[in-house]
């Protein structure tokens, strides 16, 4: 393989000598001549390397730390905050109190009697009341003139009474999805997920296709309108139809945000802002949720008041601006310029005549184009990429969620437990971003992965008794599987090209929500055996981490516009940044005219 690399490279090379006399005109760009067509020359433009895309070089002098980066670091940063109320809020809002099935005070039973109406750890079923009822009258004590074994039992006829003592109400104690109804908690978060694939496959494309803040701010208005309307849901059907909604929305905002920041930063504060910037708030959303839980014990004044902090994001609107990429992937390049020159202003910078030159102006016919979930597909080289980061993002959010909603689970407080699965979410994304700033981007998500199942498959090597290292491993696993997370969502990021950046992270999000809409369910496992899900989980994260060895490398390379520009798939071969004047859009494009000779040659 090695060899067949070196060839490889080597006829990259090749390819890209320049050829002798072939400039009528040029400009020096990061090593490298740009040819340039006759007639009135180009100013001269020098990139600061190689490293650097022609849209980073041109907004060079907005600095990387301004006013105006600041502000939309913040800004996306805080309107990511109530996803990580709403994500997790069915931990609280569905979960199951104790209960048992209620007997009716006009059964006038003793209080021995009333104390063993129902088979020891039984929740769905109770002694035949006419049977207790008698047995009661008659002054028979339970388990010494009656052998309980003998009584014949029926299901809870008259409903359940839960225990109040943790909450006053969930939407499992106030339509009883409990026994032959238990089913359908599962299926409440399941819907929710659901919402989240709908809105990971519409919510990409429309972000492409009408811009990334105008995508933002609408369905930051839905996630707002519709857990308001949960909190008036009747019914157990319309609330998860509501929910289905809320969860499309939820992701639609933190996509939007992440590839808006992204496009928006510079290198180094793109770094910083796609692992940990962004990762950091979702958490603080859901380091609150429980804190917001523990005094709205109530889950419809819960959802109350989770849904009100998203109206502090509308003043957001007249601060955020349209990606700049984008609109030059539009071919709106006076809207652009317009963007970038009020950012200089902010940043009390003097913006040059030109910002975008004739060279990036002609790169944009390729990204004029309308892209769409198909190209992710098209090709065999994104093709492959696509397919590879597919499973990866599932296998993730299936170790994701099933960790983070088995904390109600966990042996201890439940508001302590969730705080706790949220707080180690907060050293993974410092580890994350110090990883993507530091290392590879193979080794980084191979290393969290295969690290978070080895610690998933150790759970169960653990003795009964020893319950709270076993709890600190399950931590340990959650903490890499969030550093993974974290990782994915930059990583793609920065492998897939401008045209189509947010529809791959759309899709990409969309085969995740396969995960965790099962994710639920291996929680259920439980019920088979307390090992199945740790197995299952440990030993597909492990072996999603050496899949991730595949991948191309993008550490140090250039955000990619066009599709060709990416790396080539798979990573083990090399990398290597693309070039402005190799390209195939630029090569057309800049060739000088032929003279008739080399007319002739061709």
């Amino acid at each position: 393989m090695w060899m067949c690399c070196f060839l490889k490279d080597w006829r990259r090379g090749q390819r890209r000598k320049p050829q002798a006399g072939g400039c009528a005109g040029g400009a020096r760009r990061g090593g490298v001549t740009i040819c340039t067509p006759a007639g009135p020359p180009l100013a001269p433009f020098t990139l600061p390397g190689r490293d650097m895309t022609d849209y980073e070089a041109a907004t060079a002098f907005l600095g990387e730390w301004g006013r105006f980066q600041r502000e939309v670091f913040f800004l996306l940063c805080l309107s990511v905050v109530p996803n990580g109320f709403c994500g997790m809020s069915v931990v609280f809002v569905a979960d199951t109190p104790a209960h048992a099935c209620l007997i009716p005070a006009r059964a006038n039973l003793t209080a021995a009697w009333r104390n063993s109406s129902a088979p020891r750890r039984s929740r769905c079923s109770r002694y035949r009341l006419e049977d207790v009822r008698r047995f009661s009258d008659a002054g028979l004590l339970p388990g010494v003139d009656v052998d309980l074994a003998n009584v014949s039992t029926e299901g809870c006829l008259d409903g359940w009474e839960y225990d109040r003592s943790v909450y006053v109400s969930t939407i499992v104690s106030e339509w009883d999805l409990v026994c032959e109804n238990r089913w359908k908690k599962p299926l409440t978060s399941s819907l929710y997920f659901g919402g989240v694939l709908a809105g990971s496959l519409i919510s990409g494309q429309l972000s492409d296709r009408y811009g990334r803040k105008i995508v933002l701010f609408v369905t930051m208005a839905v996630q707002t309108l519709f857990m308001l309307l949960q909190v008036f849901s009747p019914s157990w059907p319309v609330f998860c139809a509501m929910f289905f909604v809320v969860g499309l929305g939820q992701i639609s905002i933190y996509m939007a945000a992440f590839v808006l920041g992204t496009e928006i930063l510079g290198p180094r504060v793109r770094t910083v802002y796609s692992t940990a910037g962004v990762s950091v708030f979702f958490g603080v959303g859901y380091m609150l949720l429980p804190l917001f839980a523990y005094f709205l014990r109530d889950w419809r004044k819960l959802l109350l008041g989770l849904a009100l902090p998203g109206f502090l994001c509308v003043p957001f609107w007249w601060y955020i601006p349209e990606s700049p990429r984008w609109l030059l992937s539009q071919g709106r390049v006076e809207e652009a310029e317009d963007v970038v020159r009020a950012a200089a202003k902010r940043n009390g910078i003097e913006p040059p005549p030109v910002i975008f030159r004739p060279f990036q102006r002609e790169l944009q016919c390729e990204s004029r184009r309308t892209h769409n979930i198909c190209d992710l597909l098209r090709s065999g080289n994104i093709r492959w990429v696509s397919l590879t980061l597919w499973l990866l993002w599932n296998v993730v959010s299936i170790a994701y969620f099933a960790l983070s909603l088995n904390t109600a689970n966990l042996h201890g407080n439940a508001y302590l437990n969730s705080f706790g699965s949220a707080l180690v979410e907060m050293p993974a994304y410092a580890l994350s971003w110090a990883m993507f700033r530091w290392c590879s981007r193979r080794l980084s998500l191979f290393s969290t992965l295969f690290m978070g199942g080895v610690f998933l498959l150790f759970i169960k090597l653990i003795p009964d008794h020893m319950v709270y290292f076993a709890i600190t491993l399950e931590m340990l696993g959650k903490f890499a599987v969030t550093t993974a997370f974290a990782i994915v969502y930059a990583y793609t990021a920065e492998i897939y090209p401008t045209v189509v950046r947010n529809t791959a992270l759309g899709a990409c999000s969309m085969v995740s929500r396969i995960g965790s809409i099962i994710a639920p369910y291996f929680i259920y496992l439980r019920s088979y055996s307390d090992s199945l899900p740790y197995i299952l989980m440990g030993s597909l994260t492990a072996l999603s981490g050496l899949l991730s060895l595949l991948l191309p490398e993008s550490y140090g390379m250039p955000l990619p516009d066009t599709i060709a520009h990416m790396q080539h798939f798979p990573g083990c071969c090399g990398k290597e940044p693309y070039s402005l004047a190799y390209s195939e859009e630029t090569r057309n494009v800049f060739r000088p005219p032929l003279n008739q000779d080399e007319k002739a040659e061709e």
